[in-house]
């Protein structure tokens, strides 16, 4: 998968178009994955990707969010 590959997948979940992912968005992303203990990777994966501490990730900490997902949800990306 590629960034924009990656952009594509995860903002598919952002249910209230405000183009911004939050931890219960990004609980139900990760629980497509098959992933065990979505609602505690999703709060990890705000705190590690949400780099203004707003609580949300935003399209300037997607990379994060995308670096947390090949570390910890088994999700292959390349450049």
């Amino acid at each position: 998968m590629t960034m924009d590959e990656f952009k594509v997948w995860i903002m598919r979940f952002d249910k209230d178009k405000d183009g911004r992912i939050s931890r219960y968005e990004l609980q139900q992303a990760i629980r497509t994955t098959g992933a065990w203990f979505p609602r505690w990777k999703a709060k990890h994966g705000i705190k590690a990707a949400d780099v203004n501490g707003d609580g949300f990730i935003d399209d300037s900490e997607i990379k994060a969010l995308m670096e947390f997902a090949e570390n910890n949800l088994r999700i292959r990306t390349m450049p």
